[in-house]
């Protein structure tokens, strides 16, 4: 049986405190500090289906509110804002799961500003990124400026995208992932769009994305901490 996600408070170093939500099996393998994306929030069904996958995988996950969204506004944080948010949760991460390998990343808009922090300024104890739809650019606007920064994140990033993705065409994305060498491993889910939604004509029904999400996941961290032994 799966465990219920226990609530909780994440102090901001310059403003109020942001809820979170810690999933964990016993003893996880791994935790996945998981950013919501621009439009929903951490209760978004698509993170908790993927978060509850996660764990029957042995793997936990911390969710957490950017401070727009805990404060029910629309418009996103300023992006040293959303990294201060992002820092703060890995911390309480690491506070509650001490000594198990920790990975960091999240839905679009908080993969963007996770990966952004980690170029900044490395987030401590995290041994790899995921991201779960990168924004690559803006839907009917072809372009790679916001993956300029990955080039100054040093440790492993995995990139789960949809072929479909109105965010991220693969004529582009594929060329950026190969720009950043072997630290960098890309998994396109066929049929899926950024949402990760698959049309019903393709035989395949949007829960089986979200466990082949979690096996990728799984695997590619399980591989990382082989590599770490």
């Amino acid at each position: 049986m799966q465990a219920d996600a226990l609530p909780l408070s994440i102090d901001l170093p310059s403003g109020p405190a942001v809820s979170g939500l810690l999933l964990a099996p016993k003893a996880p393998a791994a935790c996945y500090v998981f950013a919501h994306g621009a439009g929903a929030g951490m209760q978004h069904r698509f993170m908790a289906d993927l978060a509850g996958a996660l764990c029957g995988r042995g793997i936990a996950t911390l969710r957490f509110q950017f401070p727009y969204m805990e404060n029910a506004s629309k418009r996103p944080d300023r992006p040293e804002v959303a990294h201060e948010a992002v820092r703060a949760a890995a911390a309480e991460a690491a506070r509650r799961l001490p000594d198990v390998p920790l990975f960091a990343g999240g839905k679009s808009f908080g993969g963007r500003m996770t990966s952004q922090a980690q170029a900044a300024r490395p987030l401590a104890g995290v041994a790899g990124l995921v991201f779960v739809g990168f924004p690559l650019h803006p839907a009917g606007k072809p372009g790679t400026d916001r993956a300029a920064h990955l080039s100054q994140v040093q440790v492993p990033m995995l990139f789960l995208q949809g072929d479909r993705d109105e965010l991220a065409g693969m004529d582009l994305m594929r060329p950026e992932v190969e720009r950043l060498g072997a630290k960098a491993s890309l998994h396109v889910v066929a049929g899926a769009d950024h949402a990760f939604h698959v049309l019903a004509r393709s035989g395949r029904k949007d829960p089986e994305v979200v466990e082949e999400l979690a096996d990728v996941m799984a695997r590619w961290m399980g591989a990382l901490r082989a590599e770490k032994k």
